[in-house]
């Protein structure tokens, strides 16, 4: 049974800091969306290099809104946006996303066969993206990383949609006041608040987009490191929405520097890390028919894993051990 006939507005909302050429890229693939049922708001969050010029080429192309505000992080930027729209949905989108030319045809496909509240989708890698882009992808989407999560159709338990592929009703973001003041996890945190306050969230395996992530392994690592921090800013909220599948990278970590120890006096300590690179390489050459892409993926899956296992480690100390706040515990992480 169909949920209704009626064809819907969207807001499209896209927080921006310092990535003008990326938000160029999104509004290329906006514009070439088959359903043009929507408007667009691009929310600049203080940066220094803005993109109103490229935003201003899109005003005969697409109903498009510029907005600049002082910085105060994405959560705060989206209700920004949010407050400005118009649409009966709203779609949060980040701004290093790319999505095809069916994405709208998808969801509003969705939301004729049944009812959702709140919906998000999955990701993807062009073929357009950089090795390293692609590396980064596959360490955040493989089954041998994630459990496969982020990438894939199944899910270990609900579906929490991700603020770079995130739709929500205008009326429920508004009962929900939009996205909280958490530093880290501020997407999730709202995801738990639309499950707590009874609403239907479903994921739209057909809505994906290309999302670029980070460009290099340093951004990439920080990327990973706070998303570590904001599942334990999450637990200290939310005691049960901690699973066990969030333990498992700081386990990894733990392990890792416990075989390179005994690595420093038998060699035997170094096979089992070796054993699991060569899965990863295998798996990700296969995937992505590139050795090179393989390769690569060794060195950013070791960062995934390392990176959210060490900041879970670090909050865990922070903020259960020495029982600091979320603001005075990680001051030098936030934003910028």
């Amino acid at each position: 049974m169909l949920y209704t006939n009626l064809t819907m507005f969207y807001s499209v909302i896209i927080p921006v800091y310092n990535r003008p050429d990326e938000v160029n890229e999104l509004l290329v693939s906006l514009a070439k969306q088959h359903f043009t049922n929507f408007e667009v708001l691009v929310v600049e969050d203080g940066s220094t290099v803005p993109c109103e010029e490229i935003v201003n080429k899109f005003s005969e192309i697409l109903d498009i809104k510029y907005f600049f505000k002082p910085n105060s992080g994405p959560g705060q930027t989206r209700n920004f946006g949010a407050e400005r729209s118009k649409g009966d949905y709203l779609i949060i989108l980040d701004s290093d996303c790319i999505i095809p030319e069916g994405y709208f045809d998808a969801v509003e496909a969705e939301l004729k066969k049944e009812h959702a509240d709140a919906f998000g989708g999955p990701d993807r890698a062009d073929a357009s993206f950089s090795d390293m882009q692609k590396a980064i992808n596959y360490a955040m989407t493989s089954f041998f990383t994630t459990g496969g999560i982020r990438g894939g159709k199944k899910k270990l338990d609900k579906f929490y949609p991700r603020s770079f592929n995130m739709g929500v009703k205008r009326d429920v973001y508004m009962n929900l006041e939009g996205f909280s003041k958490m530093r880290f996890g501020e997407d999730i945190d709202f995801s738990i608040r639309i499950f707590k306050n009874n609403y239907k969230c479903r994921l739209f395996p057909d809505a994906w987009v290309y999302h670029k992530r980070r460009t290099d392994l340093k951004k990439f690592f920080k990327q990973v490191h706070n998303s570590g921090i904001a599942r334990i800013n999450l637990f200290k909220k939310y005691p049960e929405s901690l699973k066990l599948v969030h333990l498992l990278p700081a386990a990894f970590t733990a392990g890792l520097l416990f075989l390179l120890a005994v690595s420093c006096f038998c060699f035997c300590g170094l096979i089992p890390i070796l054993f699991y690179a060569l899965i990863i390489l295998l798996d990700s050459s296969f995937q992505n028919k590139s050795i090179k892409i393989g390769a690569i993926s060794i060195i950013a899956s070791f960062i995934q894993l390392t990176g959210y296992g060490s900041g879970f480690i670090r909050a865990w100390w922070k903020r259960v051990v020495l029982k600091k706040d979320e603001f005075s515990a990680f001051e030098k992480n936030f934003y910028k």
